[in-house]
């Protein structure tokens, strides 16, 4: 069976003439008329039955259609996405991501990108998680980079790795020397948490909750700059993301019992075409993330 098979067949089941088939499909009648009859013996039934001049679908020949008429589809936009993406790409990608992201993975997917496809212009946005699928749902965005959100019903959401979080605490904090601090530690410690609002915060609170400790939030901040200055001012301590760390003025250390773990992934809205160039854009992330992050990325 051959593509010109499913052509000539659904052709002919949209005339239900030969003559009209054979003139939309530019062949001759008799040529329609054999290769129908070349599919029928490949398929051991009949598809059409012939009474006098009319031309009449048989029962498998209307179950038949539907699966051909969707095979040519998918071949038609397998067509136009190999000839899209074979043509200098333009236009804008947008993309929300959240701040841990846009330190590492994204300047070099964006530099990397617009030196492969400078017509093409990108524009990125750091928002809390919330606010990017909020974006994303009105359609100020393309996709984006942040944590499963509570509600998916119409996002897709792909999951990329996962990310142990780390206690973060300044040079001369008690915890500073150690090599890991369990969470039952931190009952009536003091600390900068991320505002309620964030995912994290809840993700947090859970691991709180298990560890029986209740510790003393002191100010809640919602961005990893401001936080980690705070840590260096203070005996305070915050938990942050192992990829949102920088500088030697603070002392980080893994958390046991339970080990916070987030898994960010790239969130689409769901059923929505995708450009050539956005889609190229997400390829660019994946496999800069399975560089960054081999051993824990997610198959």
């Amino acid at each position: 069976m051959e593509l010109r098979h499913l052509r000539y067949f659904v052709a002919l089941a949209e005339q239900l003439s030969f003559t009209q088939a054979a003139e939309k499909v530019h062949v001759t009648q008799s040529t329609l008329s054999h290769q129908i009859k070349q599919l029928e013996e490949e398929l051991s039934c009949l598809l059409f039955s012939r009474i006098g001049k009319r031309v009449v679908m048989t029962e498998r020949g209307e179950a038949f259609l539907e699966h051909a008429q969707r095979a040519l589809r998918e071949v038609e936009e397998g067509m136009k996405t190999v000839r899209d993406t074979s043509n200098e790409l333009s236009g804008v990608v947008r993309v929300g991501t959240t701040h841990t992201f846009n330190m590492r993975i994204i300047p070099r997917s964006v530099s990397m990108f617009v030196a492969q496809h400078p017509s093409v212009s990108v524009q990125v946005t750091e928002l809390p998680g919330d606010i990017v699928a909020r974006e994303l749902l009105a359609g100020n965005l393309d996709f984006g980079i942040t944590y499963k959100p509570d509600n998916t019903a119409q996002l897709q959401f792909e999951p990329l790795y996962n990310e142990e979080m780390r206690l973060v605490v300044g040079k001369h904090h008690m915890f500073a020397k150690r090599r890991f601090v369990r969470m039952a530690e931190l009952h009536k410690q003091k600390m900068v948490l991320l505002p309620q609002s964030f995912s994290t915060r809840a993700l947090l609170e859970d691991c709180f909750k298990m560890a029986n400790a209740q510790p003393v939030v002191v100010a809640e901040m919602n961005a990893v700059v401001p936080m980690l200055e705070f840590v260096t001012m203070t005996d305070a301590a915050a938990i942050i993301s192992e990829y949102g760390l920088w500088g030697d003025e603070v002392a980080v250390l893994p958390l046991q019992s339970p080990t916070p773990v987030r898994t960010p992934g790239l969130l689409w809205l769901r059923d929505a075409p995708r450009s050539p160039a956005v889609r190229q854009f997400a390829t660019i992330i994946r496999d800069r993330v399975n560089e960054f992050n081999p051993k824990r990325r997610l198959k």
